[in-house]
This record gives C-alpha cells, sequence and structure tokens, in this order.
C-alpha cells in the first residue's frame, strides 16, 4: 500500500469525483484530500467509516470502565450476582 496514491488534490476530487468514489468503495482505504498543498478532508467509503465509528464507541467504553476501576468505581463479580439474586428474590 502506497499512501501517495491515496493523496488527492481537491481540484481532482472536483474533477473526478466518480473515479474517487468508485476507489475508496473498491479498495476500503480513504483517499486525502488536499487544498493548497495542505490535508483538508477525508474521502471514506460508508462502510469503513460506519465501521470506524463503532470501533470508537467501544474505545470510549473501555476508556470509562479503566477510569472506573482506576477511581475504585467497581463490584466484585461475585458481590454483583449476589445483588442480582437479592433483588430478583424480591421481585
Amino acid at each position: 500500500m502506497h499512501i501517495t496514491n491515496d493523496i488527492k488534490p481537491v481540484t481532482y476530487l472536483k474533477a473526478k469525483t466518480a473515479e474517487l468514489l468508485k476507489q475508496v468503495n473498491e479498495t476500503q482505504r480513504p483517499v486525502i484530500i488536499t487544498q493548497n498543498g495542505e490535508a483538508r478532508a477525508v474521502l471514506q467509503d460508508a462502510r469503513s467509516y460506519e465501521e470506524m465509528r463503532n470501533v470508537i464507541g467501544l474505545l470510549k467504553l473501555v476508556s470509562q470502565g479503566e477510569a472506573d476501576v482506576r477511581e475504585g468505581k467497581h463490584t466484585a463479580h461475585d458481590d454483583l450476582f449476589e445483588r442480582l439474586e437479592k433483588e430478583l428474590q424480591r421481585r
């Protein structure tokens, strides 16, 4: 994989939009769009974008869980199930 193949100027995007859409959907690699030589945007297929968003969501949950553990906000496995059993018996 050569990242230089995935960097295109905005003028290329304007002239060959359909071609770029085909490329990102077939390769599932994002294309970096530049303007005046600087990276300004990323064109990505919808499926990869959705998968990336799901992964980011999971990573946020893991990070929050790790923070809770560091702060002592956790319950031992056995204690949790004991509390759940007591709660179910009350109902």
